[in-house]
C-alpha cells in the first residue's frame, strides 16, 4: 500500500513538551500504513522509518540546527523512497525545494507578536513563514491561530485548515484524588506566559498556606529573573520550580492541585488547559488568543494584564468549593470535544482529497 503521507517526527524527544507532546499523541493516532512515522526514537510503532535520534529540542540549539539541514537534505529523499506524495509535518517546518508537497501544523506566531534578538529570529521571521506560505494546506490549531496567519502573514484563507487538538485519555483522567493546597502552572518560562503577573497575583493571595508549583523547562534569560522576583515578593519559600515531570507525576498535579492557572498573554491554543479539565482540575484561564475558544464556559477567565483578576480567581477557588466542583464537571464535558482520533480522521481525509 502507497502511504498518504509521511509523518515528519524529527521533533519528537523523550520528555515531550508542548508541540512534541502534539506530535507525539498525533502521530499515534494516525493510521501508520496510511501515514508512516519517521520515528528517531525506535518506537515500535508499525510502518514506521528510522531517522537519527538527535534532532529534538532536547538537544538544544545544535539539535534544531541539525534538524533543519536534515530537513532540507534527507528528508525529500525519504520522501521520494516512501513513494508518499505528501509530508505531514506538526509544526512548520518542510523542505523548501524539490518539488515537496507539504502539509504543516501552525501552532501560533508568537515570535511575530513578540520578536526577540535570539539566534533563532531569522528561523522564525523567515523560514516559517516561507514554508506556510509554500505549504499545500497549513493546519491550524484553533480558529484565532487561523485568523492570526492570515491576516500577518497573508497565507491565503482557503488554504488554512483549522482542526482541534486532543488529549490521551488513558493518561489524562480524573483519579477522585482529594485536591491539595496549590495552583500549577504548566509551560515555559517565556515572557508571553505572563508568570511575573501570576507571582504578583499570588503574592497577593490571602492564604499563606498555598503553594505555586511551575511545571516547565526552565531558561536561563528568563527563569533567574523571575526566581528574584519571587523572593522580592517575599514567596520563594512556597514556589516550586519543577523543570520536568513524567506522565504520572503530570496526572497526579492535574488531580491535585486546587487549579491550574494559564493566564497567558497570547496561546494559539493552550494545551495545558485542555489536559486540566481532561482531568478535572478547575482552570484560571487568559481571555487572549485561542484560550476561550478552547476552555469555553468551563474556566473562570481573567484579564492576563490584571494580577488583581487573578488574585480573585484563586481567591474564588479557595473559598467557594462548590465553584471548583462546577467548574470539574463542566471542564470534563468541554474535554470531550477534543479528541485525536477524531482529529486524525479529519486529517487523513484532507490528505486523501489532496493526494
Amino acid at each position: 500500500m502507497t502511504p498518504l503521507a509521511l509523518f515528519n517526527g524529527s521533533y519528537l524527544g523523550r520528555r515531550p513538551t508542548g508541540i512534541g507532546v502534539v506530535a507525539r499523541d498525533l502521530a499515534a493516532a494516525l493510521d501508520p500504513y496510511l501515514v508512516p512515522l519517521l520515528d528517531p526514537l525506535a518506537g515500535d510503532r508499525p510502518g514506521s522509518l528510522p531517522i537519527p535520534n538527535d534532532l529534538s529540542p532536547e538537544h538544544g540549539r545544535s539539535g534544531h540546527w541539525r534538524r533543519l539541514v536534515w530537513t532540507q537534505q534527507e528528508l525529500p529523499r525519504l520522501l521520494r523512497a516512501s513513494g508518499a506524495p505528501l509530508l505531514l509535518s506538526p509544526l512548520p517546518e518542510a523542505p523548501l525545494g524539490q518539488g515537496v508537497r507539504s502539509v504543516v501544523l501552525a501552532h501560533d506566531l508568537l515570535p511575530l507578536r513578540h520578536p526577540r534578538p535570539t539566534p533563532l529570529l531569522a528561523y522564525h521571521l523567515a523560514y516559517v513563514p516561507l514554508v506556510l506560505h509554500r505549504a499545500w494546506r497549513v493546519l491550524c490549531n484553533s480558529e484565532a491561530t487561523a485568523r492570526e496567519v492570515h491576516r500577518r502573514l497573508r497565507v491565503p484563507a482557503q488554504r488554512l485548515i483549522p482542526i482541534r487538538l486532543g488529549f490521551n485519555p488513558g493518561q489524562l483522567r480524573p483519579l477522585g484524588l482529594e485536591r491539595r493546597p496549590f495552583f500549577l502552572v504548566l509551560g515555559r518560562h517565556d515572557p508571553h506566559k505572563n508568570l511575573e503577573r501570576v507571582l504578583r497575583a499570588f503574592a497577593a493571595l490571602g492564604e499563606r498556606e498555598h503553594r505555586l508549583k511551575l511545571v516547565g523547562p526552565q531558561d536561563r534569560r528568563y527563569t533567574p529573573r523571575l526566581r528574584r522576583l519571587a523572593e522580592e515578593l517575599g514567596i520563594d519559600a512556597r514556589c516550586d520550580w519543577i523543570a520536568w515531570v513524567s506522565d504520572q507525576q503530570r496526572l497526579e498535579l492535574l488531580n491535585r492541585c486546587r487549579g491550574l492557572i494559564l493566564a497567558s498573554l497570547w496561546e494559539g491554543f493552550g494545551l495545558p488547559a485542555l489536559e486540566a479539565m481532561a482531568c478535572g482540575a478547575p482552570v484560571i484561564a487568559s481571555t487572549a488568543g485561542a484560550l476561550p475558544e478552547v476552555v469555553g464556559e468551563a474556566a473562570l477567565l481573567v484579564d492576563p494584564l490584571s494580577p488583581g483578576a487573578i488574585t480573585a480567581a484563586m481567591t474564588d477557588l479557595i473559598h467557594q468549593p462548590l465553584l471548583g466542583d462546577r467548574l470539574s464537571v463542566a471542564g470534563l464535558l468541554q474535554a470531550r470535544c477534543f479528541s485525536w482520533v477524531d482529529t486524525a480522521r479529519q486529517v487523513e481525509g484532507l490528505l486523501r482529497d489532496l493526494a
